[in-house]
């Protein structure tokens, strides 16, 4: 048979196979489709029967939503497995075949025989790793695509010479080791959201998903090797062989801006994960959304650990000591509140060491045992011999009724307040004396950097301060605690009432003669027990509780340009990981941020010493290169012991730089915007920061006009990166921006500038 026809063939075979799958994921569906709707059906019944009926209705509602998410691409490979291959010991001495796919299928009528195996599963794994080199058994690996349950091309990959000799194929599109299949993923437009790699990811990227290491896991690669693909994959991984720990605790997914989180929130949900909480760091902080931009230095100064000085004076110069005596009125008494009193109460507690919410309660007694014996002196005490004639009952007393009086508990209020984070740094940067009391090491330029009114708003930067002064405030929960306690006994009395009733309806002529074996309700329950299934609970996924919870520690946390985060961001991170069971993925040749990593060691290494692991993505599946040409130079002026990740392809498309005039700038911006509209995929304009507000009427349907940081782990068929001089000079960092905006083309790259090239650009022409 003639090669093509045997395609046709292995096509029509396949869609016949792809038909029996798409089936039984529509009986799975419509089975929990009918589940979900009898449960919803259901009214009334026991508080138990109403929590069952919630946790069935959660249940169906996340196997239709992955259902959902498996519809496209459900089966997307197959490997072909010598007889006798990877532990084959049935010892049939047959040849078996494997469907690799998004979620696993097995088929009911045949003794749950496994009809598509999950891609995570171990017996999937051939998939990725098989290579010529070292097959595994394997023969044949085919990359099968498909579109609207239909197969559009099929990709064969032989590892067997005799396989491919025996199927008439040595060479070409299905060549031993073809990557046919990898580079038509790696050329197709891309759609304004990240493409789902599960079909194609290679080796070296199998291997890190897969890790078993229990600590830090840095993944390290250059531009386009798919680092965020790769932790992305990690994560739905990790949630399918940890299930039951990562259930319960989450995973947290940290992302560089809210773009990004856009650009990959449809992956995990591709891939069947729902359950993955993806943020900020500036959002990270429950309750705080970052609306707020920060300088360059202001950012620098935020990050840095230097800070945490300046935030525990910012909290301490919370508790005042007056300058004049506070004259108080009690019990018609005149009493002075003096800075000896105030002194003595601020030094115990401050000498509990307890954070500053919850050390106020020590400096309240303080105050009011020094108040106490102030007023028993002068209605007590005996001139003759200093001895007070008060009792301690009188003494109690008379603390009780000034814990319990407005103008004494006003004082101790303005002298030791109840301080919430935004209070305090909110505080700390609109008040230049309370800055310079805190800061007093800082240059007033530098201040001035950091000053700005308090209307409620906060940057990125500031969410690790807050989360930092929310540790030195700590939360004094004590009358909540109190309330509940209220609460629960007052349901505990209504449901020993309700047993009560229960107990007297009985007719007492009839007690006698119950059958002793007869049980009543009070037999079968307590009033803790009644009064347990009345509470009413709302039922959320981990993600949404751990969201609004500061204090939550996850199974997992992925970091994506992690390269990006300060020192005080890992601080923050790292307190919602205590097992410190993390993947961190960057490039430290595209920190741009001021306070970002120039080194792992630096970042890490305070936290888990020694206990951390490198690994290296070296291929690089997004730039093609010509491009990479381009940026290596750059990556050269960096750091020039670096080596560029490897290419797979080229794009036919040669970097091009056009220089105009000033005026004519944003003429010629235009000009090959339309250009690029004539190509499939996207586009974005990178620019300087202080040209983004001058450019950003080009944003349209077509193309974004977008800086340096709103780019960060973003890729585009067409960039056209305007005025690179400008870039360089406006941070830092420059060359750092310069090489990220370089990189986030996968076909063309245009370069727009008014005066001349920076000579790292001297291979654009």
């Amino acid at each position: 048979m003639p090669v093509s026809d045997a395609v046709g063939a292995d096509t029509e075979r396949e869609q016949q196979y792809l038909d029996v799958l798409y089936d039984r994921l529509d009986g799975m569906r419509e089975y929990a489709q009918r589940r979900l709707k009898t449960v919803l059906l259901e009214t009334g019944g026991t508080p138990q029967a109403r929590s069952e009926r919630e946790s069935f209705t959660q249940l169906y509602s996340e196997d239709l939503a992955k259902y959902d998410a498996a519809e496209h691409g459900l089966c997307f490979g197959r490997i072909d497995l010598a007889p006798g291959a990877d532990g084959d010991t049935d010892g049939n001495g047959e040849s078996e075949n494997r469907y690799i796919g998004r979620i696993g299928i097995l088929d009911e009528a045949k003794d749950y025989e496994t009809l598509l195996l999950d891609w995570r599963a171990p017996l999937a794994r051939p998939f990725y790793l098989a290579t010529t080199a070292a097959p595994d058994g394997v023969t044949r690996r085919r990359h099968i695509r498909s579109r609207n349950r239909r197969v559009t091309a099929i990709n064969d990959e032989y590892l067997s010479l005799e396989a491919a000799r025996a199927d008439g194929v040595i060479s070409g599109d299905g060549g031993v080791g073809s990557e046919s299949a990898l580079l038509a993923a790696l050329n197709a437009a891309r759609t304004g959201h990240m493409n789902d790699i599960v079909e194609t990811i290679q080796s070296e990227q199998d291997a890190i998903i897969r890790s078993e290491h229990k600590s830090v896991l840095v993944v390290q690669g250059g531009p386009g090797t798919g680092k965020t693909a790769v932790a992305l994959h990690r994560a739905a991984y990790l949630l399918y062989t940890y299930r039951q720990q990562l259930d319960k605790a989450g995973v947290l997914i940290i992302g560089p801006n809210s773009t990004f989180l856009d650009y990959i929130g449809q992956v995990l949900p591709s891939l069947g994960e729902t359950g993955v909480l993806l943020s900020t760091v500036g959002n990270l902080y429950p309750g705080v959304q970052a609306t707020l931009e920060d300088s360059l230095r202001a950012g620098e100064l935020k990050g840095s650990l230097d800070i945490l000085e300046v935030l525990k004076k910012a909290v301490r110069d919370w508790q005042e000591v007056p300058k004049d005596p506070i004259r108080l009125h009690f019990d018609g008494r005149e009493l002075l509140l003096d800075r000896r009193i105030v002194s003595k109460a601020r030094g115990r507690a401050r000498s509990s060491r307890r954070p500053h919410n919850l050390a106020r309660p020590v400096f309240a007694a303080g105050v009011v045992d020094a108040l106490t014996d102030q007023l028993a002196q002068l209605i007590g005490g005996d001139p003759l011999g200093g001895r007070n004639l008060l009792s301690q009952t009188d003494l109690t007393e008379i603390r009780d009724e000034m814990r319990a009086d407005a103008e004494i508990q006003r004082a101790i209020a303005g002298l030791w307040p109840i301080l919430t984070p935004q209070d305090v740094l909110g505080g700390l940067w609109a008040d230049p004396k309370r800055l310079a009391s805190a800061a007093p090491h800082l240059s007033e330029a530098d201040r001035a950097e950091l000053h700005r009114p308090d209307n409620g708003e906060f940057s990125d930067a500031d969410a690790p301060l807050l989360d930092e002064i929310a540790e030195l405030l700590g939360v004094d929960d004590s009358e909540e605690r109190e309330r509940s306690r209220r609460r629960w006994r007052a349901q505990l009395a209504e449901a020993q009432d309700a047993l009560d009733i229960l107990t007297g309806s009985a007719p007492q002529d009839l007690e006698d003669d119950l059958d002793p074996e007869l049980l009543m309700a009070y037999d079968l329950i307590d009033a803790s027990q009644l009064a347990e299934r009345q509470q009413v609970r709302t039922r959320q996924t981990t993600a949404e509780r751990a969201a609004g919870d500061r204090t939550w520690t996850y199974g997992h946390v992925i970091v994506d340009e992690a390269q990006e985060l300060s020192e005080m961001a890992w601080r923050m991170v790292m307190r919602r990981i205590p097992n410190r069971w993390i993947t961190a993925v960057g490039d430290v040749a595209q920190t741009g941020d001021p306070a970002g990593a120039s080194s792992w060691q630096q970042m890490l290494e305070p936290y888990v010493a020694k206990r951390w692991k490198l690994t290296e993505l070296t291929v690089n599946y997004r730039t093609p290169s010509e491009i990479m040409a381009v940026a290596g130079d750059v990556l050269a002026e960096i750091d020039p012991g670096a080596a560029s990740p490897r290419s797979v392809r080229d794009s036919g498309f040669r970097p091009a730089a056009h220089r105009v005039a000033a005026d004519q700038l944003e003429a010629e911006v235009k000009r090959l915007i339309d250009a690029e509209a004539e190509h499939p995929g996207t586009s974005a304009v990178i620019v300087p920061h202080d040209l983004a507000p001058e450019l950003a009427h080009l944003t349209d349907d077509s193309v974004r006009v977008l800086t340096v940081h709103e780019v960060k782990g973003l890729e585009f068929d067409g960039v056209i990166l305007v005025e690179p001089h400008r870039m360089l000079s406006e941070s830092p960092r420059g060359l750092n921006d310069l090489y990220v905006a370089l990189t986030r083309a996968t076909q063309r790259l245009n370069v727009v500038h008014t005066a001349h090239l920076p000579p790292v650009l001297h291979r654009l022409y």
